[in-house]
């Protein structure tokens, strides 16, 4: 039975990829939701008896410079970190997929009104977009993720208009219209259950750049503000003691890799899936 879930999962994930990705962002999203139970020490809780401290049995990645656990630290900073990220990329994905869904199915006049405000987004490098709407907004997590979610929902809308440019010619389209069915129920029966699959292929790996974007945020002092733990923020606090304490950079900087990883896996085994079905169809 075990195989069989295995084989099964393997196959809707697209492959090894996907399915390794699946496993180790379950398994991040686990921990942190899990974070206050497992962390061994209260992440804030300043020691200045174990400043900069090593490894140990009861500090296992060690301690920063303020003598604050570094694995607790990491667990809270997860948190953070794909909250932000997944949040960012659902509120692209409730805005931009019916802009996309309206753009695509009615085309003409609506398609020039709803997509040229977002081509003029997409002009923007993201970055330097999400800088200039904290500027406006000021720093903190939660602009840090609305601007995220502006810089995705260009993205997700275009890729949304491209696949149901491609739907709304199929033979079942076609079908519904002639029986009479209103244009909202061809577009949520017929069009949106055939056009999501590029999207949340696309969505899980704009996840894994995210997580990337709000790290750099949060490095430049503009996302997650001290005390809190977040894993650019961490990074940052960490390069002034890089060569004497190794670990306060090392262990965050593994964590942020792996959670980026496991999104790009899972969107690429996703997206070798979506290509195997198109070659089938």
């Amino acid at each position: 039975m075990r195989t069989n879930l295995i084989r099964r999962l393997r196959r809707q994930t697209g492959g090894w990829d996907g399915l390794v990705g699946l496993f180790i962002g379950v398994l991040l999203l686990g921990l942190a939701v899990l974070g206050p139970l497992l962390a061994p020490h209260d992440p804030n809780a300043v020691d200045s008896q174990r400043v900069i401290g090593a490894p140990t049995i009861d500090f296992p990645f060690g301690s920063d410079a303020l003598g604050r656990d570094v694995l607790s630290r990491v667990l809270y900073a997860l948190r953070v970190s794909l909250a932000v990220a997944v949040a960012s990329v659902l509120i692209s994905l409730l805005v931009g997929v019916p802009l996309g869904l309206i753009s695509g199915y009615f085309g003409g006049w609506l398609d020039t009104v709803v997509m040229r405000p977002i081509d003029v987004l997409l002009a923007f490098p993201a970055l330097l977009l999400a800088i200039a709407i904290i500027a406006i907004l000021g720093p903190g997590s939660v602009v840090a993720l609305l601007a995220i979610a502006v810089i995705y929902l260009p993205i997700l809308s275009r890729v949304v208009r491209g696949s149901v440019l491609v739907t709304r010619e199929q033979g079942y389209v076609a079908g519904a219209r002639a029986r009479g069915a209103s244009p909202v129920r061809i577009i949520l029966g017929h069009v949106l259950p055939n056009s999501i699959g590029p999207v949340l292929a696309q969505a899980s790996v704009l996840v894994a750049f995210a997580i990337q974007i709000q790290a750099a945020l949060s490095f430049l002092g503009l996302g997650a503000q001290p005390p809190t733990p977040e894993l650019g923020l961490m990074l940052y606090e960490g390069r002034d003691v890089l060569t004497q304490a190794p670990w306060v950079e090392i262990f965050p900087g593994v964590a942020l890799a792996i959670a980026t990883l496991a999104f790009t896996l899972l969107g690429n085994g996703l997206s070798a899936r979506l290509a195997v079905r198109k070659r089938l169809a």
